[in-house]
C-alpha cells in the first residue's frame, strides 16, 4: 500500500483526497502557491510545499514543480485531483519516468480518450453506440457543409481537442453553417490549439447521462451506475443525481454495459466516467443513448455514486495505484437510495453569475441534511485566481424526492456572507417544478429563465423576519432545538405585537414589520451587529446602520468598481461619452472568464480610468457616469 501521497490540487478535492488518505494511514503532502498559504487543504496536510505564484500556470500547472515537490518530501505516488494535471497524458508519464506511482490511468488511456473524434472512432470499433455524424480529416468548409446536410439540421460542431462548453456551436439552418464553423474553428484554436472539429446530430431533448466505471491492472473493470447531469447552465453541471430518473433495468444493463466495453478498449486504471448524451424525448431508451465523451479522472460529482453504493472512491483509487484489484466483483454492487449534489459557487446570479471575491466573514453550511465536500473555512477568502467553488452540497434520502427536501433543508439553514453565492439559485432549481417531475434536459436552465434568479431586493418575509430579530423579545418566539446549528437556527414568531423597523441592505433601507411569521432561518444578532436572514436559500445581510458596498456605489452615485482583480482587455467609451442604462462600458477578464461592466442608468462618462491591458485591483474606481440631465 501507497505510505506517502503528494496531492496536485487544491480546495475541496484536495481535501477530500487528504481525508481518505488519513483514514488510511497514508502521509498526505499538498502543495500551494501564494493565493493558497492559508487554504485549508495546506492546514489538513501532514506537509506541504510552495509551489509558486498565484496564476495556476505559474503553479499548479506546472508538471516540474509538482515531481520536484515529490522528490522534496519523498512522496510515494502522485494524485492529481481533477482538473489542472488530471487529464495531462504527459505529465503522468513524467510521474511514473520519475519512479512514482500515478494514481490515475495509464497515460496511453489518456492519450486514447482525449480527441474526440480519435475516441468516437475507438468506441464505434468496440460496439460503444455513438451519435451520428462526421468525424474525419477532410476539414474543408465546403465539405463539412455537405455532411451537416446529410446528417440533417439542427447540428453541432464540435472541436476534437474541446471541453468546458468551449469550441461548440449549434447550427439550425445551413445559412448559419459557414459563419459557426469559423467561429468554432477560431475558438477551439485559441483554447486548445487545435481547431479540428467533428459534426454531430444535435439532439432535440438531450439528457447527460454518464456512468462510473472502475478498472485495475489485473484485467478487471466494473460499473457503479449511472448518474444524470442534465442540469446545466452554459454546458457547466450545475446539479448532478444518481441514479438518473427514469432509468429501467434493461436500459441500465445496456448503457452501464457499453461504458465497461468501452473501458475495456483502452485498458483502463483506476476511476474514469464514461459520458452519454440521451434523446429524452422518449423517455430513457437503449436506442436513444449515444457516447459523448470519457472523463480519464475522477469526477467532481463523485460523491453522489459513493453515497448509493457505500463505495469510497479515492480509497479504490489508492488500493488500485498500490497494485491490488477492485474490492468487489460487479455483482456485489448494488444501488441504495437517491443522492442529489449542488455545486456551490462564490457568484452572483443577479448579476449574470459574476465571480464574487472576498472574505468568507460568515460561512455556515448546514451537514445534517446532506454531506458537506468544501475546501474552505469561515475567516477564508475566495481567490480570483481559481475556480469560485465553495463547497458541494449531498444529500442521501431513500427516494429522489426525499433527497430533493434534504438538499433543499441544508442549502435554506446555510448562510454565507457576505459575498453574493448562487445557494438561492440552487434552492429554485431544486424546487422548479420541471425538475422535481423528473422533466429534465440539459435546456431546463435556460427554459426556465429568470424565475431561477432570486430579486436582488430582499422579499418581505426576509425584511420582517430581521425586523423582528432586532427586536426580538423571548417571550415572543419559539425554536426547535433540532434547528440549532452554528449559530443559524429556525424561528417562529407568536407575538400579535406590530413594531415597524428600519433596516438596511446592500446600502439600501427597508421598513420592516414585527409581527407574525413562517419560519425562516437567521444568524442570531449581537448588539451592533449585522444579520443574516434566509429566505429560499437566498442570503440577505441586515443592518439597522447604512451599510454600502462597492455594488451599491455603482448603482447609486455612478462609481464603477472593479468587482475583482483582472486585466481590462476592451474599453468601449471615452470621457465626455453620453451613455444609456445597460450600455457596454469596458469588459474585465478575472478567473478565466470575461465580464461585462455596464452603465447602471443615462448619463455621461464624467471619468474613466481604464486602460486597455492594464491590471486593476479589486474595489479600483474605473468609470464614473454623471446622470446630469440625461438621467430626467
Amino acid at each position: 500500500m501507497i505510505k506517502s501521497l503528494l496531492i496536485a490540487n487544491r480546495g475541496e478535492i484536495a481535501c477530500r483526497i487528504i481525508r481518505t488518505a488519513r483514514d488510511m494511514g497514508v502521509r498526505t503532502i499538498a502543495v500551494y502557491s501564494d493565493a493558497d498559504a492559508k487554504a485549508l487543504h495546506v492546514r489538513e496536510a501532514d506537509e506541504a510545499v510552495h509551489i509558486g505564484p498565484s496564476p495556476a500556470t505559474e503553479s499548479y500547472l506546472v508538471g516540474e514543480k509538482i515531481l520536484a515537490a515529490a522528490k522534496e518530501t519523498g512522496a510515494e505516488a502522485i494524485h492529481p485531483g481533477y482538473g489542472f494535471l488530471s487529464e495531462n497524458a504527459d505529465f503522468a508519464q513524467a510521474v511514473i519516468d520519475a519512479g512514482l506511482i500515478w494514481v490515475g490511468p495509464k497515460p496511453d488511456s489518456i492519450r486514447a480518450m482525449g480527441l474526440k473524434d480519435a475516441a468516437k472512432t475507438l468506441m464505434d470499433n468496440a460496439g460503444v453506440p455513438t451519435t451520428p455524424g462526421y468525424i474525419g480529416d477532410n476539414q474543408d468548409a465546403d465539405y463539412l457543409a455537405e455532411q451537416a446536410e446529410k446528417i440533417g439540421y439542427p447540428v453541432l460542431i464540435k472541436a476534437v481537442a474541446g471541453g468546458g462548453g468551449k469550441g461548440m456551436r449549434k447550427v439550425d439552418a445551413a445559412a448559419d453553417f459557414a459563419d459557426s464553423l469559423v467561429s468554432c474553428q477560431r475558438e477551439a484554436a485559441a483554447s486548445f490549439g487545435n481547431d479540428i472539429v467533428l459534426i454531430e446530430k444535435w439532439i432535440e431533448s438531450p439528457r447527460h447521462i454518464e456512468v462510473q466505471v472502475f478498472g485495475d491492472s489485473h484485467g478487471n473493470v466494473v460499473h457503479l451506475f449511472e448518474r444524470d447531469c442534465s442540469l446545466q447552465r452554459r454546458h457547466q453541471k450545475v446539479i448532478e443525481e444518481a441514479p438518473a430518473p427514469g432509468m429501467d433495468e434493461a436500459t441500465r444493463e445496456a448503457v452501464c454495459g457499453a461504458a465497461v466495453r468501452a473501458a475495456k478498449a483502452v485498458d483502463y486504471e483506476g476511476a474514469g466516467t464514461i459520458e452519454f448524451i440521451a434523446d429524452g424525448s422518449e423517455g430513457l431508451r437503449a436506442d436513444r443513448i449515444w457516447f459523448m465523451e470519457m472523463n480519464t479522472r475522477l469526477q467532481v460529482e463523485h460523491p453522489v455514486t459513493e453515497e448509493i453504493t457505500g463505495v469510497d472512491l479515492v480509497e479504490w483509487q489508492l488500493r488500485v495505484a498500490s497494485g491490488e484489484p477492485i474490492p468487489v466483483q460487479q455483482e456485489e454492487l448494488s444501488i441504495d437510495g437517491w443522492a442529489i449534489e449542488a455545486r456551490l459557487y462564490a457568484e452572483d446570479p443577479a448579476s449574470g453569475f459574476l465571480p464574487s471575491m472576498g472574505p468568507l466573514d460568515s460561512l455556515i453550511l448546514d451537514d445534517r441534511w446532506a454531506r458537506i465536500e468544501t475546501g474552505v473555512e469561515e475567516g477564508d477568502n475566495v481567490s480570483p485566481f481559481y475556480d469560485p467553488m465553495i463547497a458541494k452540497v449531498i444529500s442521501h434520502e431513500s427516494d429522489r424526492q426525499e433527497a430533493i427536501n434534504a438538499l433543499k433543508k441544508a442549502l435554506q439553514y446555510s448562510a454565507i456572507s457576505p459575498i453574493h453565492t448562487n445557494k438561492g439559485f440552487l434552492f429554485e432549481c431544486l424546487d422548479n417544478s420541471r425538475f422535481a417531475s423528473a422533466d429534465l434536459d440539459t435546456g431546463l436552465i435556460v427554459a426556465a429563465g429568470k424565475q431561477l434568479i432570486s430579486k436582488e431586493i430582499p422579499v418581505p418575509a426576509a425584511i420582517n423576519a430581521a425586523a423582528w430579530r432586532y427586536r426580538m423579545d423571548y417571550s415572543d418566539w419559539e425554536t426547535d432545538n433540532r434547528s440549532l446549528v452554528n449559530g443559524l437556527f429556525g424561528f417562529r414568531l407568536n407575538t400579535e405585537k406590530k413594531v415597524t423597523i428600519t433596516l438596511w441592505c446592500d446600502g439600501m433601507a427597508y421598513e420592516g414589520n414585527i409581527k407574525k411569521g413562517k419560519t425562516l432561518a437567521s444568524t442570531y444578532p449581537g448588539p451592533g451587529e449585522e444579520i443574516i436572514v434566509t429566505e429560499r436559500g437566498q442570503d440577505y445581510l441586515f443592518s439597522t446602520s447604512p451599510l454600502v458596498s462597492a455594488g451599491t456605489a455603482a448603482i447609486s452615485d455612478g462609481a464603477i468598481l472593479s468587482p475583482m482583480p483582472g486585466k481590462i482587455i476592451a474599453v468601449n467609451v471615452a470621457a465626455g461619452d453620453s451613455v444609456t442604462k445597460g450600455q457596454k462600458l469596458l469588459t474585465l477578464e478575472a478567473m478565466k472568464m470575461e465580464h461585462s461592466l455596464v452603465a447602471p442608468f443615462d448619463g455621461v462618462v464624467a471619468e474613466l480610468n481604464a486602460e486597455l491591458d492594464a491590471q486593476v485591483s479589486e474595489g479600483s474606481l474605473l468609470v464614473e457616469i454623471d446622470a446630469g440631465d440625461e438621467a430626467d
